[in-house]
């Protein structure tokens, strides 16, 4: 590790150059964007009763439609200070700080919200408070729901309206909750599977796209024009995220889109188009920026081209705190978003005192009171045509409560149909696949009996880790529906994780794959499938010495490079993040117990699965699209096709070799770690130029030193304890440690700390340890630059397989630095240990 370690960095040093992209202004154009009819959304009669009750509100009332906040944050009786619109559940939030609450309570706490916000009381609108949640592979929330497969199978399957029963059966699972709102579907068109959200998109071609919009639209609102539109049983659906979130540069999250505006309408505005068409009430704006400007603050895009020129009438969300990137922004206080076009603010923890800054930039002028008008007839609009105001209180609607909807069988039975046309057959050698019934099968891999992995993130939990197979009441693992098939045949099935077994087996099957992970922290610098450990290569490895077949079965939420793994196996299967209905897999893995094949394999890619692990940028079309399997590419279990041996160099570049042992540098977090700031009263990710924490104590700019934004200054105001850290997916750092591994960080001291200051590392809730480096930074020579080293060794008490913070800088005093590296260096010259 140590040789390679230091190759790598000596020769990234001493041959690489890294230039900065500059960000080229431009401005939409709405003439060049197709012209749709507006949407007109609600009758003549509606639409005035409509101006009626605008007329009637207060400006406080006005304004408190216009602000959503998370219900970890928010209470009911909160409501009657503070009228808010709506109310959301994120990832990891449930009723009583709960995420893995039954059904009964979420349907209790939107009774409690619903009541207060239609009570009679003095100087009250009764106005029905909109209920939101991320259900977007099934209610996903809810332990116990239909867990479908992510988008990135559904993809998989090509077929529109498999993806409108899904989303039917979603709507109906979330009204069981009383809930109103889906934060889905996802219309990204995914241009670099390096992006983190990869799986939430259903592919990288814009007529796929296209085509599901509508289905995923309708399924979960019911047919536009239709008694079926929004009636029982139907959310209101949200088309996101506006746009071009799926072809940010390098793949990052929440990063600049470079695309022209031609490509923006051609590929990223796709799915936007039918979806409007079909009666999509909600849009969710992005992260990203196009151009260098925000979405969250493009008056172009989201006024001038989604409500003017698209016809969209009805309610632009941001994102979760969003705002908070716009610059001169922060999640308390932005009527840039509001001017620019957004219509509801996604304020989770700082809806209060946006409540109050926005309130009174109205009244100043700075937001125009036409501005909120619109902004209030587009939120009364939405919840006129969901029927919020016709609606009983949640408990006592027809769809809501009848808690035996939930992971229902019908619905079961249709996800277990998503998982058999979503599985992709890349290798069959010998046409091994379907098994024989009478096998003596093993079984053998972490994602075998493992519905969390199975399933992937925004599952209970946000990024859905932490769960267990009791989470999933009406599931089935993987395991578990392979030994249904096989005994069904009169053969066997052993479950064994390590691959040991007493007796030979006729086959092995091997599942693994990604862990669970969602947004920003499943960013990866290179497509290269790298697990911790490499235990199941070398099962498979160890299976075909012993001349015993073997099927992988890959869980991933994308194609990545497995040459290795594709090599080792005799078949296998792609099987994306199936969800709670592991049979499905097993109905394509096994004959019937009459040896004919119960199925074949439908599934074709809607992603290229790349060659090497580094993406090219090509797409089906482009000259120089040479992907391993292209788009469109799958087996059926018929054909007879021998797949050549791969070659298992990954090709990765040495500037992606560097990233594996960076943190940090060219002025951003690097591969999939992300820069955080924050204070006792929150954390913000720093995704902008210059950004402050929550209570403004830290503040972090990006500055030039060598290059454009190549470094970052930050400044802690001495009036509270503050904090900046790098935090990405837990990794194994341990045996580095035992080689004398240190974290090192290029940093010049600009004015020295007048307090103690800490560098922490985390390993998880309540894992972690402490060490003082204030000694070291106030030894520093002021203006220069130094590198700061600690060794990981040092660190005492913390867990190092499992480090998911290497550095966390915290003081309560003043201190500013400026940084432009973290990383693992092996070099431990004039490293530090304080207290050794």
């Amino acid at each position: 590790m140590n040789a390679s370690l230091r190759f790598a960095l000596a020769a990234a040093g001493a041959a690489l150059v890294f230039a900065a992209i500059p960000a080229i202004s431009q401005v939409a154009t709405p003439e060049k964007w197709p012209e749709l009819p507006r949407q007109n959304l609600v009758s003549p009669a509606v639409a005035a009763r409509i101006t009626t009750m605008l007329s009637s509100m207060s400006l406080e009332e006005k304004v408190g439609q216009l602000i959503q906040a998370d219900i970890s944050t928010i209470t009911p009786d909160d409501l009657r200070r503070y009228p808010l619109g709506s109310i959301l559940a994120g990832g990891n939030s449930g009723p009583g700080d709960d995420d893995r609450a039954p059904a009964l309570a979420w349907l209790a706490m939107a009774d409690a919200f619903h009541r207060v916000s239609v009570e009679a009381r003095p100087g009250h609108t009764p106005i029905p408070v909109l209920f939101g949640i991320d259900a977007v592979h099934g209610n996903n929330n809810v332990p116990g729901a239909t867990i479908f497969p992510h988008n990135v199978g559904l993809g998989a399957a090509h077929d529109a309206d498999l993806v409108r029963r899904v989303a039917d059966a979603t709507a109906e699972e979330v009204a069981v909750i009383g809930a109103d709102w889906t934060f889905a579907p996802t219309l990204a068109v995914v241009r670099d599977i390096r992006w983190g959200r990869s799986y939430e998109g259903f592919g990288e071609e814009p007529s796929l796209i296209r085509s599901y919009a509508a289905a995923a639209i309708e399924g979960l609102q019911g047919r536009k024009n239709t008694p079926d539109f929004l009636s029982d049983g139907h959310v209101v659906a949200t088309a996101k995220h506006f746009i071009g979130d799926g072809g940010t540069r390098n793949g990052r999250d929440q990063d600049d889109n470079l695309a022209s505006e031609q490509e923006l309408i051609d590929i990223h505005a796709a799915g936007y188009l039918p979806a409007i068409r079909a009666g999509a009430l909600t849009v969710m704006v992005s992260y990203n920026s196009w151009h260098g400007v925000k979405m969250t603050a493009n008056k172009a895009l989201l006024t001038d081209v989604l409500k003017d020129r698209l016809g969209f009438d009805g309610v632009v969300v941001g994102d979760w705190n969003a705002q908070a990137q716009v610059p001169g922004c922060t999640r308390y206080s932005c009527p840039a978003a509001y001017n620019a076009g957004i219509d509801m603010l996604m304020a989770p923890d700082s809806w209060k005192q946006l409540f109050d800054n926005t309130l009174a930039q109205v009244r100043s002028g700075e937001i125009p009171i036409e501005r909120i008008d619109d902004a209030v007839r587009r939120v009364l609009t939405v919840k006129f045509v969901s029927g919020v105001f016709e609606r009983a209180v949640p408990s006592e609607r027809s769809d809501a409560g009848r808690f035996d909807r939930l992971g229902t069988p019908v619905h079961r039975v249709l996800a277990r149909e998503a998982v058999r046309k979503s599985l992709v057959l890349l290798k069959n050698d010998d046409n091994l696949l379907p098994l024989q019934p009478k096998a003596n099968v093993l079984v053998a891999g972490d994602g075998a009996d493992n519905i969390a992995k199975q399933s992937g993130g925004w599952t209970i939990s946000w990024q859905g880790t932490g769960n267990s197979n009791a989470d999933f009441p009406h599931g089935t693992s993987v395991y578990e529906g392979i030994r249904r098939a096989v005994e069904a045949g009169g053969g066997h099935a052993e479950l064994s994780v390590d691959g040991t077994y007493k007796t030979k087996p006729d086959v092995a099957i091997v599942v693994f794959g990604e862990d669970p992970y969602a947004e920003y922290q499943g960013d990866r610098e290179t497509l290269e499938y790298a697990p911790s450990d490499e235990r199941e290569l070398a099962l498979m490895r160890s299976l075909q010495e012993q001349d015993i077949p073997v099927v992988a079965v890959f869980l991933s939420g994308r194609p990545l490079w497995v040459n290795r793994q594709l090599n080792a196996a005799d078949a296998f299967v792609a099987a994306w993040l199936p969800g709670t209905e592991g049979g499905g897999v097993a109905d394509l893995l096994v004959r019937a117990p009459d040896g004919n094949a119960r199925y074949d394999f439908t599934g074709r890619l809607s992603f290229s699965w790349p060659r090497t692990a580094m993406p090219n940028g090509k797409h089906r079309g482009d000259v120089g699209y040479d992907p391993l399997f292209p788009v469109g590419y799958g087996l059926s279990s018929k054909q007879t096709v021998e797949l050549a041996q791969l070659p298992e160099d990954p090709g990765v570049s040495q500037v992606a070799q560097l990233d594996r042992w960076s943190f940090f540098r060219r002025g951003r977090a690097a591969g999939s770690w992300s820069l955080f700031a924050g204070d006792k009263d929150g954390e913000e990710r720093v995704t902008a130029t210059r950004q402050s924490s929550a209570g403004k104590i830290v503040d972090v700019h990006a500055i030039d030193i060598a290059q454009q934004e190549d470094a970052k200054q930050v400044t802690w105001s001495g009036g509270g304890e503050g904090s900046i850290w790098i935090e990405g997916r837990a990794i194994d750092l341990s045996s580095q440690a035992q080689n004398g591994a240190v974290v090192a960080m290029r940093v010049k001291l600009d004015a020295p700390p007048t307090d103690r200051v800490k560098w922490d590392v985390t390993c998880g809730k309540s894992c972690g340890a402490s060490i003082d480096v204030t000694d070291a930074l106030r030894a520093a020579p002021p203006g220069e630059w130094t590198m700061l080293k600690v060794k990981l060794a040092c660190f005492a008490g913390a867990d190092l397989t499992k480090l998911e913070r290497p550095m966390q800088l915290i003081t309560s005093g003043k201190l500013t630095l400026t940084f432009t590296e973290l990383k693992l260096d092996n070099d431990a010259s004039g490293a530090i240990c304080p207290g050794s």
